[in-house]
This record gives structure tokens, sequence and C-alpha cells, in this order.
């Protein structure tokens, strides 16, 4: 009787396992296949890709788009500027979150409740786009590097999870310890909060990173300077200058198929060059995703 309900137990295990995996590689599937989809299409007719005839395996492969896109010289030096961008954002940005989310975990900081509240408040309320250009252009930013990371420098919703991180996974009494023998807050954040905090640091990373590489509307506003503009933006204004061709050519006989072809090429292939470094990147700090991305989110 006991070996029959263990090889019960034991087989409904294995279907559960089996049920999981299935369920895994179908969500696998759906995350997997539009970027699969993106790349064969970047490399495939335009007009098969709407047809409906690239599904599984490119068609009229073809790197028109590709060599499109890398013809332009600007592309170098906006891979160049973008990592720039991002790697001094993404500094710049976690260090004001720690500089910010630290003291507001400290239950004894003087006005905690009301610090939080204004912080919070920015979350619903802005002035909107033209105050706040208005602002930069007055504080001298306008064509400088810094009116992409000073504006929004702290990331409220960022700035909570840290605290939250803080609150619930690193003990107060070690805080205390550190301080009884010694320690500065400085030295406390450095030797024992930071250290300890790897995790959601590294998920703010992943977080800064991603922004700052995707973002064009700043760049677009506050630098006009074409050699200053990131890679999103350098993309925008090829594609832009892509449709105008492909307009142009409208009155040359048998010139318009050919050249929106390629224009639409340059869409997808646009996408593959802007997302592969954030793809190449993220693996080697998946493990600390997760972890800290839960810890962060429970409320203290």
């Amino acid at each position: 009787m006991k070996r029959t309900k263990r090889a019960s137990l034991g087989l409904s295990d294995r279907v559960s396992d089996v049920i999981l995996v299935l369920i895994a590689l179908a969500m696998t599937l759906i995350v997997a296949y539009p970027l699969y989809y993106v790349l064969i299409a970047s490399v495939s007719n335009p007009y098969d890709v709407y047809a409906g005839k690239t599904f599984l395996l490119p068609s009229d492969f073809s790197l028109k788009g590709y060599q499109a896109v890398f013809a332009d010289p600007s592309i170098f030096s906006g891979y160049i500027n973008s990592i720039k961008y991002t790697v001094i954002g993404t500094i710049f940005s976690v260090v004001m979150l720690y500089l910010t989310a630290y003291p507001l975990a400290q239950k004894d900081l003087p006005g905690r409740k009301w610090i939080s509240i204004f912080f919070i408040i920015t979350m619903y309320f802005g002035g909107g786009l033209i105050p706040t250009y208005l602002v930069v252009k007055d504080s001298g930013l306008i064509g400088n590097m810094w009116a992409l990371f000073i504006p929004g420098g702290v990331s409220v919703a960022n700035m909570i999870l840290v605290r939250n991180y803080f609150q619930n996974s690193i003990p107060h009494e070690l805080i205390e310890a550190a301080e009884i023998d010694g320690c500065t807050k400085i030295q406390t954040l450095v030797k024992i909060v930071i250290p300890l905090s790897m995790p959601i640091l590294s998920v703010m990373v992943v977080f800064s990173m991603v922004a700052y590489w995707n973002d064009w509307f700043t760049a677009l506003i506050y630098l006009p300077n074409p050699d200053m503009a990131p890679l999103p933006l350098v993309l925008r204004n090829i594609l832009i200058k892509s449709s105008a061709s492909a307009a142009q050519a409208s009155t040359v006989s048998g010139g318009y198929a050919e050249l929106n072809k390629v224009k639409e090429m340059i869409k997808f292939s646009s996408i593959v060059v802007a997302a592969a470094p954030m793809l190449v990147i993220y693996p080697f700090i998946q493990k600390y995703f997760e972890k800290g991305m839960m810890s962060g989110a429970v409320k203290g």
C-alpha cells in the first residue's frame, strides 16, 4: 500500500514537472519569437515579411538594410556617444539613488515622512516639457551632455525599491554595530551597505542602462549638435532620410519600389542594431536581477 502511494506521488511529481517545463517553454517562445522575428525580418524581403512568408526562416536573404545603416558615417559616433552617455548616466543615477534611498531608509532621519511624500508627489505631478526646457536652458545645459542626466537623475520608483531593500534586507543592528565601532555614515554606506546590496544594485544598473541606451527624445530636445547624437537618435535620422529618399524616388521610373524596400529593411535592421548591445550584456547580470527585484519590491 505504501509502495503504491509512493509510486503515485512520484508519478504526479513527474507529471507536474512535465507540465511546468511545457509552460516554461511556451512562455520562452512567446517572449523570444518576436526578437527572432525581427532578426529574420531584417534580412528578408519586406514584401515577403508583410505577406507572412517569413514565419520561421528568412525569405530572399539580403543585408541591404544593415549596409544602409552602417553606410552612414554617423552610426559609429552614435555608438560611441550612446556608450558614453549610458556609462556616465548609469553611474550618476545609481549614485544619486543610493544617496537618496539610504538616508530615507533610516527611521531616525528627521522629517523622513515629509521628504518621502515630497519625492512621491513628483511621480504624479510635473511641470511639463516647456517649463523643464526653460529650466534646463536657464541652467546653461543646452548642448551639454549633462542635460541628459541632471533633470531626471533620480527615478523615484527605483529609489523606493532601493529604500525598501535597505529596510528589509540589511539588518539595522549591523549598521548600528558599524557606527559603534567608529564608522561614519559614509563609511557605513561604502563598507557595509553597498557590499550587501549587490542584487538591488545590479537591478538598478540594468534599469538605468536600458533607459539611457534607448533614450533619444531627451537628446533631440537638449542636444542640437548632430555630432553629440546617441545611437537611437542617429537611427531615427537615418530612417527619416531613407523615407525622404523613397518619397523623392516616386518621380523616377522604377526607383520607388527598390528604395521603399530598403527603407522597410532599415526599420527592422535599426531595431536589431539598437537592441543588440543590451541583449549581449543582460545574461551576465541576470542572476542578480530576480533576487534584487523581489527583495526591493517588499514593502517595509
